[in-house]
């Protein structure tokens, strides 16, 4: 399924790390936890139009993004992997 988000809209899939614990255990990044996350961009829209004029988007497709878990977002299956449509004002910053 090929999927084009539309304005300011950014298709993404939250990279599910994993945290140590002291001891050394791995615990498996919980969908419940609280803070900013860490996610790929798939892809993004066009951007919004303002006073008549496309503004685009400050990320692109590729890039590792800090976003902050929106209460609207979107929940979508592509192919196999669970993704997220998210607004541009979700993103936080771009990881470098």
């Amino acid at each position: 399924m090929n999927i084009k988000p539309l304005s300011d809209h950014i298709l993404i899939e939250p990279v599910l790390g994993k945290e140590k614990t002291d001891s050394g255990f791995f615990v498996p990044q919980s969908s419940d936890k609280e803070g900013p996350e860490e996610a790929k961009v798939i892809a993004i829209g066009p951007g919004k139009t303002v006073k008549g004029e496309n503004v685009p988007l400050a990320v692109k497709a590729g890039d590792k993004v800090l976003f902050s878990k929106p209460y609207g977002a979107s929940k979508i299956k592509v192919g196999d992997k669970e993704c997220l449509i998210v607004k541009e004002e979700d993103i936080l910053a771009i990881l470098e």
